[in-house]
């Protein structure tokens, strides 16, 4: 949610919140254990590699975030259907009585084990003093953050630095600005600390944007003006996808995000359709049949829906193969796979996708999971922002709240691009001021050309 579990930031913080204030209370079909009937999803389920328990009764499923220094209550999801599970977000939770988790808008299932009961600590409400926040703090990113070691982080070394700073009387301002100072140095787009009234701390990788918002618009003018000849290509999902044909036989497809396609209604079913509506305009018989090239711009994309990355890419390729593996620290790696779309126009031509510091999440898992895409599929650009985990969202004892990454992408030989972002084929520009004072998109025209040879 926001991920949350998604990569989008439509975060359940206000739940966490709201369920914090009220304290950890537990269902009492929960407290109580009753058997359940085979094939029920009741009962207490540690999520493996995530941090956190799921107590269901009583047609309700709440999370418990769990750390060594304790528990603290997360979000709480109503049952729609029989074994699936509404956030307040619009996120759907489906609970299989195997074991499995699935998340939408996630790719991937998560794995998950049966508890006799829930853990003592969630059963009371932990202590929300400075130093109390701390160590929940400090131990959250201990537990499930994977990327310290390469970025050259000891973290426990922060920990005995800062943690002597902090006291009774430490303000939440003090304690927000110390937080921000232990994190700032990974510089991941996917951390966050965040205060009620005040901008969340978020740092990019070195020489990129943070606010990739801003440039859209003024992205979007260059293109219409410069690229498409000043005519208004169509727009598809609350302007959030375009697409325009060009000369020699190309086309030209924008996706600025995989999520937000639908304002009225936040949940992936929507999202995905859409999705649906734009592909099935843009990606017609005709069309497909006959484009000679695809240039694919994600240059300013916020992320969004992994699986919405998936689900396009199966209207590019007529054979099946591995998008990427993901796994946690504490779980083995799960293939995601991308098999043709049935019933759908497919476009299986040679594809150029533009890429840059602003590609963000789930615009990176996408452009991943065109690496093994059989046919001929270029990168043009720059690298990509380098953060690529659905994100985690957890509440700190005294109200604040954090994000962090807690999976890995692999590729096929088993390396991952968090960090460095993935590389282009054909380096250029992108964006930059001299870019838009010269009148020039380096980019773009490199992907044409490079579509014709």
């Amino acid at each position: 949610m926001g991920h949350k579990w998604l990569k989008g930031a439509r975060a359940v913080t206000v739940v966490m919140a709201s369920a914090l204030a009220a304290g950890a209370a537990v269902p009492a079909a929960v407290a109580g254990r009753p058997a359940h009937p085979t094939g029920s999803v009741d009962g207490v389920w540690r999520v493996d590699g995530y941090g956190t328990v799921l107590s269901i009764a009583d047609g309700r499923l709440r999370e418990h975030q769990t750390t060594a220094m304790g528990c603290a209550p997360g979000y709480e999801a109503v049952r729609t259907a029989p074994g699936t599970y509404r956030v307040e977000d619009g996120t759907l939770l489906t609970v299989r009585p195997q074991g499995v988790l699935h998340v939408s808008g996630s790719t991937g299932d998560r794995r998950l084990r049966r508890l006799a009961a829930l853990p003592k600590a969630c059963e009371r409400q932990s202590p929300t003093d400075p130093l109390t926040t701390f160590d929940v703090f400090w131990s959250t990113f201990e537990e499930n953050y994977p990327f310290f070691a390469d970025k050259g982080i000891d973290w426990h070394a922060v920990r005995d630095t800062h943690r002597p700073e902090v006291h009774a009387d430490t303000t939440r301002e003090e304690l927000f600005n110390l937080f921000a100072d232990m994190v700032g140095p990974l510089y991941d787009a996917h951390v966050a600390v965040v205060e009620q009234g005040r901008r969340p701390f978020v740092r990019t990788r070195p020489g990129t944007s943070d606010r990739p918002d801003l440039l859209d618009a003024k992205a979007k003018e260059h293109i219409i003006r410069r690229d498409l000849g000043g005519t208004k290509p169509q727009e598809f999902g609350n302007g959030r996808i375009s697409y325009a044909d060009l000369p020699d036989g190309q086309g030209y497809l924008r996706i600025s995000g995989f999520a937000d396609y639908d304002e009225q209604d936040p949940g992936y079913a929507a999202q995905l359709a859409g999705l649906d509506r734009a592909l099935d305009a843009v990606l017609t018989p005709e069309r497909t049949a006959a484009l000679r090239g695809l240039i694919i711009d994600l240059r300013v994309n916020g992320g969004g829906e992994d699986a919405l990355g998936v689900h396009l890419a199966r209207r590019l390729t007529d054979t099946p193969y591995v998008a990427y593996r993901k796994r946690t620290r504490a779980t083995p790696a799960q293939a995601v796979r991308v098999e043709p779309a049935r019933d759908a126009p497919r476009y299986t031509g040679p594809i150029a996708v533009l890429t840059g510091g602003t590609t963000f999440s789930a615009g990176e898992t996408f452009t991943q999971a065109l690496i093994d895409r059989p046919g001929r599929t270029i990168r043009v650009g720059e690298p990509t922002q380098g953060v690529f985990s659905d994100t985690m969202v957890r509440a700190l004892p005294n109200g604040m709240s954090i994000r962090l990454p807690n999976e890995e992408y692999l590729t096929r030989t088993g390396t991952t691009f968090d960090i460095t972002g993935i590389p282009p084929h054909l380096r250029t520009p992108v964006f930059t001021e001299e870019e838009f004072e010269q009148n020039r998109d380096s980019a773009f025209d490199t992907a044409a050309a490079a579509l014709k040879s």
